[in-house]
């Protein structure tokens, strides 16, 4: 009989976290023993988990990375972690940086350490393409220079960092994945489509920034944890590898296509000020994820998008009411990935 393979995965009660495990754990005959360490905090949700909290293979435990007595006792049965777990809404990370240092940082690190003295088997560290700041045109490969712009993209470099220092220092395989903007069901609506989508669908009108040229590349959460998979079955130690949707955007654009997919228009639509560092543009070159990995998107954004707006559609009662109290916060236009915040 197989041995299942045993995983940790951190933030797994939040957005792209909760589409990894339900994925891994669709084939009820993959050798897999999944354990999800989350907080719950404001952006976790057990429902996220319903479809696997009845799987004999899977285990939830409540609780903090940054919890360092927990974290050990997990390590020390579980030989492969996929870390999610992040503070990620770039304005909470504008109006107070510190849950992100401590969080991003200093949980990135307690996890690394147990990681190291049990000797894990290999670490993935999921990460955002905000960590290199904005590119005018082209894309970034995985060797350009990180220069974050907000304290929550900040946050996620140095926890990338810190993770490839261990395998460089230590040798512990630790391997990097960077995603261009999540979407699709279970996302808080803190986030750009979310927000607009549920505001919309209340009879609400939706928050723009500036002029809405902020450009950023799509890619349906399903593509992501199936990117972050190959990354865990197939990549190589010390490597980092870019997971692109491939459908570039500005938010204007996008507006557009809520406002039609919610059979609403302009006239619901308020322009507001621009955030601070607010980046013009995202875009990574995903070539050696394409040629190492065999990763390539493969939800076409116009049936992801139309899919995703019908999902909140059919459960309001998820979303109704995590929200910004009045329904008309800004929304996070250009996030990153953490899973119990993601973009």
């Amino acid at each position: 009989m197989t041995r299942p393979q045993r995983l940790l995965v951190t933030g797994g009660a939040g957005f792209i976290g909760s589409a990894y495990v339900r994925g891994l754990l669709a084939d009820p005959a993959a050798p897999l023993a999944v354990t999800v360490l989350d907080k719950l905090t404001y952006a976790g949700d057990l429902r996220n988990l319903d479809a696997v909290r009845d799987d004999p293979r899977f285990t939830f435990v409540r609780g903090d990375v940054c919890d360092a007595a927990l974290v050990d006792a997990l390590l020390a049965g579980h030989p492969q972690v996929v870390h999610f777990a992040a503070e990620s809404h770039v304005d909470r990370s504008i109006a107070g940086a510190d849950a992100f240092v401590r969080t991003n940082v200093l949980g990135t690190h307690t996890l690394l350490d147990a990681a190291l003295r049990h000797r894990a088997e290999l670490f993935v560290q999921v990460s955002t393409d905000e960590v290199y700041g904005s590119v005018a045109t082209g894309s970034w490969t995985e060797d350009q220079p990180l220069a974050p712009s907000s304290p929550y993209a900040a946050s996620k470099a140095s926890a990338d960092l810190l993770a490839l220092s261990y395998h460089r220092t230590h040798g512990l395989d630790v391997r990097v994945s960077r995603c261009s903007n999540n979407y699709g069901p279970h996302q808080h609506p803190e986030k750009v489509i979310p927000r607009f989508v549920t505001n919309l669908l209340d009879g609400r009108t939706v928050p723009l920034y500036g002029d809405g040229r902020n450009s950023r590349d799509w890619l349906h959460v399903d593509d992501h944890c199936h990117g972050v998979e190959l990354v865990r079955r197939r990549g190589r130690a010390g490597r980092v590898y870019h997971l692109g949707g491939g459908h570039e955007l500005t938010n204007r654009q996008l507006t557009g296509l809520l406002l039609e997919a919610c059979g609403a228009d302009w006239s619901r639509v308020r322009h507001v000020p621009d955030r601070k560092g607010h980046d013009l543009r995202y875009s990574v070159d995903w070539t050696r994820a394409r040629e190492e990995l065999g990763y390539r998107p493969r939800r076409e954004f116009a049936d992801g998008l139309a899919a995703t707006v019908a999902w909140y559609r059919d459960n309001p009662d998820w979303w109704r009411g995590r929200g910004p109290d009045d329904g008309e916060g800004q929304a996070d236009q250009a996030s990153g990935p953490g899973s119990r915040a993601a973009s």
